[in-house]
């Protein structure tokens, strides 16, 4: 008895320790700019500059089928799957959004780099571009993000931003700031684009 309670703890304060590390880990990655433009109840309006991603398109419109293979598509290419063999940073927090039939995933790529000087990818399913810049609407949440969560959290920011009275087009973008292992302090964001001007 005495040995499995000395295996279990040792066990535990593993799982801890390197959930420790994961989270400062995740605090030196490097995050997308952006500035807040106004704090309401509930979510915020956020101005976007023009960043840089990498993006990969797949069928089907919900996220958890396709997700672990964009994600290593797309890991592919910062990891060396370029022309040049180049590894290039990873940043937070990776996108995905829904496109009528399919889905997109998108990383965002380190703030120095220049669009002229990226190395092209190998894998010539995945388009190289600027983001749109703008005024989105925020709503920030913790814990693990289902397909279902996600929608749930649309939903919420729909009826927010009605109730506040701003208009948003688009479609709706899941921003998530963590590696699929990390247990705490896990971060997400809803963003859509909104009619605000400051």
């Amino acid at each position: 008895m005495k040995l499995a309670s000395i295996l279990l703890i040792s066990f535990l304060s593993v799982l801890v320790l390197m959930a420790l590390m994961t989270y400062a880990n995740n605090k030196r990655t490097e995050r997308q700019k952006y500035s807040v433009a106004k704090q309401e109840d509930g979510f915020a309006i956020r101005f976007y500059p023009r960043a840089i991603m990498a993006t990969v398109h797949a069928g089907g419109d919900n996220y958890d089928p396709s997700k672990n293979t964009n994600f290593r598509r797309l890991a592919g290419y910062i990891f060396g799957g370029n022309q040049r063999e180049q590894k290039i940073a990873m940043t937070a927090p990776v996108y995905m959004e829904r496109e009528g039939e399919g889905n997109a995933m998108s990383f965002v790529l380190p703030d120095t780099m220049q669009m002229d000087k990226l190395p092209e990818p190998n894998d010539k399913g995945i388009s190289l571009h600027y983001s749109e810049e703008g005024y989105y609407a925020a709503l920030s949440f913790g814990g693990f993000a289902s397909d279902d969560r996600i929608a749930k959290k649309e939903k919420e920011l729909i009826a927010m931003l009605k109730a506040a009275g701003y208009s948003f087009s688009g479609s709706f973008k899941y921003l998530g700031y963590n590696a699929p292992w990390d247990v705490i302090e896990r971060e997400n964001d809803i963003l859509v684009k909104v009619d605000y001007k400051p």
